[in-house]
């Protein structure tokens, strides 16, 4: 009644938090031989508790929740059939209300057949978008089989869509999964120079950016694992002389002209190379102690998930 006041409330302090991110790691290590243990452990950063779990191998759902509970899944003994590509899904909430989804995982397990290889041209993870890349499966016993010269076959893929990126392996006729790499598209300017193969123990990791218009390294480069800045714009390379476990993690370049996606470097015991090598002396020593076997390369591909 042309009387003015105002009053003011007690101050209230509102903090905001990064995103919540679902990652998965593995222990001890991604790359094993039938028989063996191991265990997919999913992680959700953030202050937020009371999360949920679910698995999947290639897309599909894996029900036996009582080897997911807790974050973790267990697998002991295992076998040839559980070589795939896992996600989890965390969840939060009841109903679940919030949902997260990691990134994807590898998981190879190998027995004493022969070593087959999948072989990408160029040999790296990440590649631009209509750019070319081939790829073909190798038997190290036999002869190369190059898929793009296979009459029907869409292993040769003469210009890259983003649509494209996944995981990529060989595939028997009996179904049985080998060598399984990640391979990223990027429609923008830079992208992670690194091998799409995991890298041994003990062995130099050297990493670059790179550009589309020049097609070569970029001079002067930042480096991030697992989100921190690891080296700065010193030079356009990243060494790491003798590397470890402790090395394993995503990585990404950042430039003046842009900034290359996420790749995941994986570090595989040097142990298990011996006992690879030994194996595969022996086999190509003693031709009739191997069996026939006749690849079949799928081109097979599974997409990661993406969040709700």
């Amino acid at each position: 009644m042309g009387t003015q006041s105002s009053q003011r409330s007690d101050a209230v302090t509102l903090t905001v938090s990064a995103e919540a991110q679902a990652a998965v790691r593995v222990s001890p290590q991604p790359w094993l031989t039938e028989g063996d243990s191991v265990t997919l452990i999913c992680e959700v950063t953030g202050h937020y508790t009371g999360w949920t779990f679910s698995w999947f191998r290639d897309d599909d759902h894996l029900s036996n929740s009582s080897r997911g509970a807790g974050g973790s899944y267990t697998l002991s003994p295992a076998a040839l059939q559980h070589t795939g590509v896992y996600t989890c899904r965390a969840e939060r909430g009841r109903p679940a209300n919030y949902t997260k989804y990691s990134n994807t995982q590898l998981l190879w397990i190998t027995g004493v057949s022969p070593s087959v290889s999948l072989v990408v041209s160029p040999s790296r993870s990440q590649h631009f978008s209509s750019d070319s890349l081939s790829l073909s499966c190798e038997d190290q016993n036999r002869n190369t089989e190059d898929c793009s010269k296979l009459t029907g076959s869409t292993c040769r893929i003469d210009s890259l869509n983003t649509s494209d990126t996944g995981v990529y392996w060989c595939q028997s006729e009996s179904g049985e999964k080998r060598h399984p790499l990640n391979i990223t598209v990027h429609d923008g300017d830079v992208i992670l120079l690194s091998s799409a193969d995991p890298v041994i123990e003990g062995d130099t990791l050297t990493l670059h950016c790179l550009h589309r218009s020049t097609n070569s390294p970029i001079l002067r480069a930042d480096f991030y694992k697992d989100g921190s800045l690891v080296q700065n714009q010193t030079t356009g390379e990243m060494n790491i002389t003798t590397v470890s476990k402790s090395h394993e993690g995503l990585y990404y370049c950042k430039t003046e002209r842009g900034q290359s996606l996420h790749s995941w470097i994986s570090v595989r015991g040097s142990g298990q190379i011996s006992v690879f090598n030994i194996l595969s002396f022996l086999l190509a020593a003693c031709p009739y102690l191997l069996a026939t076997v006749v690849l079949l390369f799928k081109c097979c591909r599974a997409r990661g998930k993406t969040s709700d």
